[in-house]
């Protein structure tokens, strides 16, 4: 089966629905989402809706943490602190209460879906932890793969049993070692952080345990004019170029 892997919207509906576009077109059986479906963008209402009706399994991102746990929010930058505000203006009761509901992870056909960092931590950053912190992470793994979210870049991380590899992912077919252990991070569809501003998202095939990133030009300048309009840091729209 092969499968699309969705991170990090962000509110960001005209990306989301060019990535969709794409996936639609790759033959994929099924979609998985990471969380961080809010926060900077302009249209989370829309994105929730989007993830709902399309019956896209997603996970709890530390985005949607801080909508309901203000100890979170406050240890967030300026930028997103406000961006939090704003987007609980923006968002339905409804809505709400899927976020609220969202699960910390996803166990699927022996892979493991989580927004931060195995098993289901949606706050630490994947790529600030030290080899030996990985390490520990991966011998507790009980899947061969899993993917995360949160850092906006892509990244593959592998473990062979005595030491940890790390590579960028940007752009590329990969066929994965599977007697080894890995942790894919899939970037980002909404708000890319790694000098290129297509939306990010990642395909994996269980067949041949491969993986392929995928590059998606959307309408950016629609985006940032409606996080200008409604009021977020201009620093949102500015990084999306």
């Amino acid at each position: 089966m092969k499968f699309a892997i969705i991170t990090d919207i962000h509110g960001n509906y005209e990306a989301l629905k060019s990535v969709h576009k794409d996936i639609v077109k790759s033959n994929i059986d099924k979609i998985f989402c990471l969380g961080d479906i809010i926060g900077y963008g302009p249209e989370p209402e829309k994105v929730i809706e989007f993830i709902i009706n399309n019956h896209i399994p997603c996970t709890f991102g530390n985005h949607e943490l801080a909508i309901f746990d203000n100890r979170i929010l406050n240890k967030f930058n300026t930028d997103a602190f406000e961006s939090i505000l704003i987007t609980r203006k923006l968002i339905s009761k409804k809505s709400l209460e899927i976020i609220r509901n969202l699960p910390r992870f996803i166990s699927k056909d022996n892979i493991l879906f989580v927004h931060g960092c195995p098993d289901n931590n949606v706050t630490t950053y994947i790529n600030y932890m030290s080899d030996y912190d990985l390490i520990s992470v991966f011998l507790k793994l009980k899947t061969n793969i899993c993917f995360v979210g949160h850092t906006h870049k892509l990244k593959l991380y592998s473990y062979n049993g005595s030491e940890i590899t790390k590579n960028d992912i940007f752009n590329c077919f990969k066929f994965l070692d599977k007697n080894h252990k890995h942790i894919v991070n899939a970037g980002s569809v909404g708000q890319p952080r790694d000098g290129n501003n297509k939306a990010k998202y990642v395909i994996f095939d269980n067949s041949n345990f491969s993986i392929e990133t995928r590059l998606i030009p959307y309408d950016i300048k629609k985006t940032a004019d409606m996080i200008i309009k409604l009021g977020f840091p201009k620093y949102n729209a500015d990084r999306l170029w």
